[in-house]
Parts: structure tokens; C-alpha cells; sequence
């Protein structure tokens, strides 16, 4: 694991608080952040964090899912004796990076992590058709366990605690509740998507009658932030549409919203205002307001991006500000609250550019996915074929 600035573009000199990276093996194309007990709002360094993330390796048998943990992420300082303004470290031994392994048959198309008292869920979307769930609590406490080696594989020694392979077809939408931590809901290639509910004996209950209402392969699921029964989906057929999960059948599906003129692949569901951000394959980024959705008109329509939209997620604390991942290879921030100012861009190099652009992160090969972590303020993580990075800029 390494602390090392080079790939980063920004819009303004300077702006890098905090950058690491970290390689892992085999592509790990999905993760997911946990969240842990050392505080909700932590902005001293070194900072600690936790993760799970799978892998896809080459050969179905030797993939895993992973537990990570990287501490001693240390602040970026600007060195005043340096004429070029290089960013370097502040004097520390260095990031370190702890893993617990188990495994997985199939790569890991995406991954979500749940927490409940006693249970750490996580639920794995794999190529071979199987949605898993797993309780790694005891990997998790493996990390922090003095003595111990820093890469530990249980291998077969952890068996999935449910495995669903209802769906027929591999999917990526996944999503675990936040009102309700013990709901799940799953779409997959063939359009069908089921939700899952944790009983009380511990085994998982899914509904075998599929809301199917997408006309194409399901992409992306959300649930609502605020409500037990809504969540919504965007799909290859072009359109986000918004669910009822106390009806059945066709019913359940409360509004259709054609929302792009390509395959939708993601989409993120505001925290604190109805808002929804979504992103296409070809590049396009529409903001909508729920209170309006059903008339197909976004309130902000960004296209910066040149190839498709491979993630996009709002801001935990500042609901005007979101990030999105591109095959482009960019990760872009973007704050809807900016309005362009002319006397910040006299020389016009900014012309080109929307106001509401933040920053540019690049020197990831194949972003697909990031999160901003809920207890580190403006700390952001991303995973692409050559590995994760953290960071974290002044801007946010």
C-alpha cells in the first residue's frame, strides 16, 4: 500500500489532503465501506478505515471475498521548500493494509455490507448466478487482532450463511435497506428483481414472485434512505422506476420515468433531499427531483464524462455534492450549490468546463465504483482494474 500523489489531476493546484493506494491481487471491481466504532466524525490523522470488497480473478475457483483494513493514512502537506509545489507526506512510517480472506466460487459482480447487532452482512452478487450472504464478524475482529499475520485466508473454513440462486442469471443490483438493515433487495440480467427479509432464526425469507416490470436487465437498485417499503431500479431499458415493495406484481411499480436515451447503469438516492443522480453509457448525468420525476425532466443534466457512467453517489453529509466514476477513466466531484464565476477564470481555461465540476481524479485503468466514507468527512475510496485508491481533497 502505497501514499503516492501521481495520477491525480485537479482543476486547482494543490487541492489533496490525503491520497493512498492500494493493490489487492485480482481486480476487485466492487466493495463496500463498513462502518466502525472509532467515531462518526473523524477528521484527525492518521485515519482508519474497513472494508469488504471480492475479487475477480481469471479462474472461477480462485476468487475470495475480502475484509480489509488500512490504517495510518496519513495527511498530504504542501513542502514550502519545494519551487515545483510537489505534495509529499507528512513523516510517518506509512499506510498499512491488513486483509482476511475467504472464498468465493465466481467472481464478485457486486458487493454490500450490512450491519446488525451480533451480524456483520455481507451480501455478494457473483457471475455464476448465486446471490451469497455471508456474517463476517469474526474476520472483521481478525484484523484487529495483535499477533496476526497481515494477509490470513480461511479459505473454504467459511461457508456462506444463505445462498439464493433464484434469479436464474447473474446480475449487479444490490442493495441492503438502511431504514430496515435486515431488508435486501436483488435484480439481475433477466429484469426480475426479489427482496429478501432476515428472519428470526437467522435464515432469510425471499419472496419467489419477482417485480419484473423492466422491460431489460436490471442495473442498479436503491433503497429509499427515509422510507421502509419504496426503493427504486434503473435498468438497460432506459428508464429509474420507483417501488412500493407492499404491493405485488406489476402494482408494486409506482412511477416509470424514461430518463436516458442509453442503458442506465446506476444510480444513487439523495440522503436528505428527494433527489436521485443517475448515469448512462453514453457518459450523460441527470439529477431528478422525486416530486417531478414522473414528467421526465431532469432538474440538471451534466455530460462531461466520454464513456460510460460506472458509479455515482451522493454525499452522506452535503446533499448538494455528489461523485460519479466513468469508463473515461475520471472520477469527478460536483457540487450543484457552484454557480460559474468569470472573475475566477480570466484567462477562460475553465471555459469549457461545467461550474458545477469540483474536481477531476484520474490514474485509475477502469473505475467501477466508489463510496465516500460515512465517518470520515470527505474521504473518498474507488476501485478500478489497477487497484483502490483514497483520497481525499480541500474541496469537499
Amino acid at each position: 500500500m502505497t501514499a503516492n500523489p501521481m495520477g491525480i489531476q485537479m482543476l486547482i493546484p494543490n487541492m489533496v489532503i490525503l491520497f493512498s493506494q492500494a493493490q489487492t491481487g485480482a481486480p476487485c471491481l466492487s466493495f463496500d465501506i463498513i462502518r466502525d466504532q472509532l467515531g462518526e466524525t473523524r477528521t484527525d490523522f492518521p485515519m482508519t478505515l474497513y472494508l469488504v470488497t471480492g475479487t475477480q480473478a481469471e479462474r472461477s475457483h480462485s476468487n475470495s471475498i475480502m475484509v480489509m483494513k488500512m490504517s495510518d493514512l496519513s495527511k498530504m502537506d504542501q513542502d514550502e521548500s519545494d519551487s515545483d509545489d510537489e505534495i509529499i507526506e507528512d513523516e510517518a512510517e506509512g499506510p498499512e493494509m491488513r486483509t482476511v480472506s475467504i472464498r468465493q466460487i465466481g467472481s464478485c459482480n457486486r458487493i454490500r455490507h450490512s450491519h446488525i447487532p451480533s451480524k456483520h452482512l455481507v451480501a455478494s452478487w457473483a457471475d455464476t448466478g448465486k446471490v451469497h450472504i455471508w456474517d463476517i464478524a469474526d474476520q472483521l475482529g481478525a484484523l484487529d487482532k495483535p499477533g496476526t499475520s497481515r494477509n490470513q485466508n480461511f479459505g473454504d473454513k467459511v461457508k456462506p450463511i444463505f445462498t439464493f440462486s433464484g434469479h436464474q442469471s447473474e446480475g449487479y443490483a444490490i442493495d441492503w435497506s438502511r431504514v430496515n438493515p435486515t431488508r435486501l433487495a436483488t435484480g439481475s440480467c433477466n429484469r426480475n428483481i426479489h427482496l429478501w427479509q432476515l428472519r428470526d432464526d437467522g435464515s432469510f425469507h425471499v419472496d419467489q414472485r419477482p417485480y419484473n416490470s423492466h422491460e431489460d436487465s436490471v442495473e442498479d437498485i436503491q433503497w429509499s434512505p427515509n422510507e421502509n417499503n419504496v426503493f427504486s431500479s434503473c435498468s438497460v431499458d432506459k428508464t429509474i422506476r420507483i417501488w412500493d415493495a407492499r404491493a405485488v406484481g406489476s402494482k408494486a411499480c409506482m412511477i416509470t420515468c424514461k430518463a436516458h436515451d442509453t442503458d442506465v447503469n446506476v444510480i444513487s438516492w439523495n440522503r436528505n433531499e428527494p433527489f436521485i443522480v443517475s448515469g448512462s453509457d453514453d457518459g450523460v448525468i441527470k439529477v431528478w427531483d422525486l416530486r417531478q420525476i414522473q414528467k421526465g425532466n431532469a432538474v440538471a443534466k451534466f455530460k462531461h464524462h466520454t464513456a460510460p457512467i460506472t458509479s455515482v453517489e451522493w454525499n452522506t453529509r452535503d446533499s448538494s455534492v455528489f461523485a460519479a466514476t466513468g469508463s473515461d477513466d475520471q472520477l469527478t466531484l460536483w457540487d450543484l450549490a457552484v454557480e460559474r464565476d468569470d472573475d475566477d477564470d480570466k484567462n477562460g481555461k475553465l471555459k469549457d468546463l461545467p461550474p458545477q465540476l469540483l474536481f477531476i481524479h484520474m490514474g485509475q485503468n477502469d473505475i467501477k465504483e466508489l463510496h465516500w466514507h460515512p465517518q470520515l468527512p470527505g474521504v473518498i475510496l474507488s476501485t478500478a482494474a489497477n487497484g483502490l485508491n483514497v483520497f481525499k481533497t480541500i474541496s469537499v
